[in-house]
């Protein structure tokens, strides 16, 4: 509902959307204003071919030429009539001069200037076909080369031509004269009024700019008003944005708490359906219990679903990585999902390859998970044949190692169309038969976004009618085993030992043991009393902190998971105590949860080491040694070691190697009673996990199944200590109907691990 308001919010706030396009005024005097424009560069184009011509064609130099062509006539006229009435003799040279440059003057009318512009002027050819007349008749007597002597009297008889050319050219002289004129009055008219319109334009454009830059103004300043409000609507989202993922931080938080609430009941609800299987039912009964426990089941894999992806959408989902042996998680796998696979006939095979190496660093918890949905979705859409997870070594496009888990099954398939929806959320390969079989449709697309958040993938491929294969890979990081160290070659060892065959190692200790568990408390006290020490113990948390109040103590062994106050809470309150000497005593954490976060936690908390279960003598006295002094023994072996196999793959019922040390660890007779013990309690402690199942108590079924793994490792009980963490890691995600049968099988391996403890004599000291 949360997020729903604040969507309206984000809705009321987003702007109105935008009004049509249209030609407003600010369009409209954007085109009038391209107009003026262009007739202002018309105006312009025609001044500027106007004054082209001007210097062009320079009508006024014609003129001028047809004024020199009449000044050059007046003084050949002049000089020709000097020359005629002298008979005696002229100066002929003076004459040819004159009578040369008036020929050349008329010459230089023959142009394209003077005929464009005295074409079809009577005035302008007659006078000049004469004067090419005449020209031609005193070329004969005055052209070069001259072709007899020239007389007086030759030029007396052309004098009359020569004066008759007079009135011709004065008469062209004018005509050309106010020709000329007139184009240039016409010409400075057109530019005068050329000059008045661009005037106008250039005026008309003035305001049209001042228009346009008030239009401009107004626009900016609707703008920065736009502006202002943007910022205001930015502001506005940016806080309907803060309250959307508040809102969706409280919903996931809401959801983390409400699935954790109805989990509870549900896990009840299962228990209760789980132990009513094994009323007296008829068939009838029985078919409507099967029905009501899977629709439970598949209402609490919803949960669990909506809850993880809720995590990855926030980004709150972290991984927390740590060494696993492979081996061993695939035996744990495999001892859920085998009842599921043998409910349907299915034959279900899992194996790794001998290149695959035992222990890698990954997050357990999440590669189950992938691993679970994998092969949940196998065995669901398998009717018959087989369901395989292969692991081996493989290598990623970009050269590193890489772990691939593939997971192949015989069922129904999927064709190219069911492959392309197959990872999207909420949805699911085979409608018909996700109906018939439930699902979210969010298995696959956690699997895969979980496969991306470690680096690696999820990718499927088959072939419809003959089965899928999903192939899940992940960045491959290899723990490598601590080297062991080795005594110097040469070099005698001088160690003493003490009762236990092992080094000898410090003095007489006051050893505070907080332990729940009797047997295991009984185991502890073994330990110790046989190394010479002086055990005192506490049954939880709170008892370890007043015990540490009232009495001095040289260490502390602090089991993790107990009643009242857990093993880091007692540590806590302890280093806050007072009293320096208690408040500094060295704690160790025992637990049988022994990985890297831990002993982070362990660490943070303000412990000084850590023990992993089974306590083994030499790791004991190895710590007590490196804390107290005394010669160093051998070292510790690395935490997480699994359990050991017997020849076909499944965990062998006892551990010889943790038998032959507890069996030096403490006499014969009362390994017989500690293990007599455990096995008398062992009833309660089906009773305690199947009241936890019933109650929906997760945190109890964690507890006690955690005990008694711890138990169980101490004695070497591998079978045992194994289902006991099946159950502890599948408490709170295993469906219930699972955990019930974990529980079975935990009981089933009790009775069987007892006998087998009677077939090697463990327990004959006590019936002798």
């Amino acid at each position: 509902m949360a997020t729903e308001e604040h969507r309206g919010s984000v809705e009321a706030a987003a702007p109105p959307p935008a009004p049509p396009r249209r030609l407003g005024l600010f369009g409209l005097l954007t085109v009038v204003l391209a107009l003026v424009l262009a007739a202002v560069v018309v105006v312009q184009a025609r001044q500027f071919a106007l004054l082209k011509h001007t210097v062009v064609y320079q009508d006024d130099y014609v003129v001028l030429g047809i004024y020199q062509v009449e000044a050059e006539y007046q003084r050949l006229r002049e000089q020709w009539t000097r020359a005629s009435l002298q008979p005696g003799g002229f100066d002929r040279d003076a004459l040819q001069l004159r009578y040369d440059i008036w020929v050349s003057r008329v010459g230089l009318l023959h142009n394209d200037r003077t005929a464009r512009l005295m074409v079809g002027n009577a005035d302008y050819e007659e006078p000049l076909r004469k004067m090419e007349a005449f020209i031609a008749r005193a070329d004969a007597v005055l052209g070069n080369p001259v072709p007899k002597p020239v007389d007086a009297a030759t030029l007396a008889a052309l004098q009359p031509e020569l004066d008759a050319l007079g009135a011709p050219i004065h008469s062209m002289s004018l005509s050309a004269s106010h020709h000329v004129s007139a184009q240039i009055a016409e010409r400075n008219a057109a530019v005068r009024q050329h000059n008045q319109v661009g005037l106008l334009l250039t005026g008309f454009l003035s305001l049209l700019v001042l228009a346009f830059g008030l239009m401009a103004l107004r626009q900016m300043r609707l703008l920065r008003e736009r502006q202002r409000t943007l910022v205001d609507l930015t502001a506005h989202l940016r806080e309907a944005r803060q309250q959307a993922e508040a809102a969706s931080d409280a919903k996931s938080v809401f959801l983390a708490n409400m699935s954790h609430e109805i989990r509870t009941p549900f896990h009840g609800l299962l228990g209760m359906l789980s132990l009513l299987r094994d009323t007296g039912l008829n068939a009838r009964q029985k078919d409507y219990l099967r029905t009501a426990t899977e629709s439970a089941d598949h209402l609490l894999t919803i949960l669990n679903d909506v809850l993880d992806m809720s995590l990855l959408e926030s980004g709150r989902l972290t991984l927390s990585e740590e060494p696993i042996d492979l081996r061993e998680l695939l035996r744990d796998v495999e001892a859920l999902m085998r009842p599921q696979a043998q409910l349907k006939s299915l034959a279900l095979h899992i194996d790794a390859d001998p290149g695959v190496p035992e222990k890698v660093r990954a997050d357990r918890t999440r590669v189950k998970q992938i691993l679970f949905n994998l092969l949940n979705n196998a065995v669901k859409f398998s009717d018959r044949g087989v369901v395989v997870l292969d692991l081996h070594r493989a290598t990623a496009d970009d050269g590193s190692p890489v772990l691939e888990f593939v997971v192949t099954d015989t069922g129904i398939g999927m064709d190219e169309a069911t492959l392309a929806r197959l990872f999207r959320r909420f949805s699911q390969g085979d409608e018909s038969r996700s109906r018939r079989h439930g699902g979210t449709g969010l298995g696959l697309e956690i699997s895969r976004s979980l496969a991306r958040l470690m680096g690696g993938d999820v990718t499927a491929k088959s072939v419809p009618g003959e089965g899928s294969s999903f192939s899940f890979r992940m960045p491959l990081h290899v723990v490598e085993p601590a080297p062991r160290p080795h005594a110097a070659a040469g070099t005698a060892e001088l160690a003493t030992t003490d009762g236990l065959g092992l080094p000898a190692g410090p003095g007489p200790l006051r050893v505070l043991v907080a332990e729940d568990h009797p047997v295991n408390r009984q185991y502890m006290a073994a330990l110790l009393e046989g190394m010479g020490h002086k055990p005192h113990f506490a049954g939880n948390g709170l008892e370890a902190v007043q015990a540490i109040r009232e009495q001095h103590f040289d260490i502390v062994l602090m089991d993790l998971h107990m009643p009242v106050l857990d093993g880091v809470g007692a540590t806590l309150s302890i280093r806050a105590l007072p009293d320096g000497a208690a408040a500094t005593v060295p704690i160790i954490a025992l637990t049988a949860d022994a990985f890297a976060q831990t002993r982070e936690r362990c660490l943070m908390a303000g412990m000084n080491d850590f023990l992993a279960k089974p306590v083994s003598p030499e790791r004991l006295s190895a710590m007590l040694r490196r804390l107290f002094g005394g010669t160093p023994g051998e070292p510790e072996p690395a935490v997480g070691t699994a359990e050991p196999s017997t020849a076909d793959g499944t965990v062998s019922l006892l551990d010889h190697a943790t038998l032959d040390a507890a069996l030096r660890a403490m006499p014969r007779e009362r390994l017989a009673f500690l293990l007599r013990s455990f096995f008398e309690q062992g009833p309660d402690i089906v009773e305690r996990l199947r009241v936890a199942l019933r109650d929906g108590q997760a945190l109890d079924l964690r507890v006690n199944a955690h005990a008694a793994r711890g138990a169980a490792l101490n004695f070497g009980l591998s079978a045992l200590a194994q289902t006991a963490q099946a159950l502890h890691e599948g408490a709170t995600h295993v469906p219930a109907h699972e955990i019930a049968r974990l529980i079975e099988r935990y009981e089933q391996l009790l009775e069987r691990s007892r006998e087998a403890c009677e077939a090697e004599g463990l327990l004959e000291a006590l019936t002798e």
